[in-house]
């Protein structure tokens, strides 16, 4: 309990009508009264300091805690920064390769596109190749009647031309493209073993005499009347004894 000092009171007119005035400072009283004072203000400092100490203490820790709250949240954001940094680049990759995946896709469907052409180009090349293929087949059965009808028509032939070459004494011989070589001998009196011969072209709509040895002046004339006639027999006949005149030096005959 705080000292609570008495008050300190006096009489000016007793004191100044004694012979020997004086005033009673009472000052051990007063020494302790400065005394408590003193403690009471060294206690009033103390209390302050403590008081401020532990405020400085908390606002230290405060502070501490702060700046802690506050480096975690900097932290905090610079890792923010780093991932946005990080998703920024991950989406232009992103960007990048669905921008590759767009021209991929692009680039397949042309490929499919021009895939579905070449298909129908080659299915068309297909009916085609059907077609010509039953069409084929057809002129190979065709052919093999025909074949059959110029064996059996061969048939007949053979004998007559086996004998119209003995009376001419000539060989006909078929070569490629449809040629015939027709040879003679026993045509020149004096050398019954020379051979005269010509081939005959009837490839086409009218009959061609490609060669003759030796050669035949009136030749023209009488490919003429064999495309009027189409009687091959008597063309044969008729040049065997165009290469007999010339041959013997005889007279032009008639050929009309």
């Amino acid at each position: 309990m705080a000292y609570a000092p008495r008050g300190f009171h006096f009489d000016l007119k007793t004191v100044l009508s004694n012979p020997s005035p004086h005033i009673n400072l009472d000052i051990p009283v007063y020494e302790e009264t400065l005394q408590n004072f003193l403690k009471a203000v060294n206690n009033y400092k103390n209390r302050s300091i403590a008081t401020i100490t532990d405020r400085r203490t908390k606002d230290a820790v405060e502070k501490k805690k702060t700046q802690d709250r506050s480096q975690k949240i900097e932290s905090e954001i610079s890792k923010c920064k780093v991932q946005e940094i990080e998703l920024m680049a991950t989406l232009e990759k992103e960007q990048a390769e669905r921008k590759d995946a767009e021209l991929a896709v692009a680039a397949f469907r042309r490929q499919i596109a021009s895939l579905h052409e070449r298909s129908a180009t080659m299915q068309a090349q297909i009916d085609e190749y059907r077609a010509l293929i039953g069409s084929l087949k057809t002129a190979v059965i065709d052919k093999g009647k025909e074949r059959s009808t110029l064996n059996a028509h061969a048939s007949r032939v053979v004998p007559e031309l086996h004998a119209f070459e003995r009376l001419l004494a000539c060989a006909i011989e078929g070569m490629e493209k449809e040629q015939l070589l027709i040879s003679f001998r026993c045509v020149d009196i004096s050398d019954p073993d020379r051979e005269f011969s010509f081939i005959l072209d009837v490839s086409g709509p009218n009959y061609k005499v490609v060669k003759t040895s030796p050669p035949l002046p009136s030749l023209p004339l009488l490919v003429d009347r064999l495309n009027i006639t189409q009687d091959i027999f008597a063309f044969i006949v008729q040049i065997r004894q165009e290469f007999h005149r010339i041959a013997n030096g005889e007279e032009n005959m008639d050929v009309s």
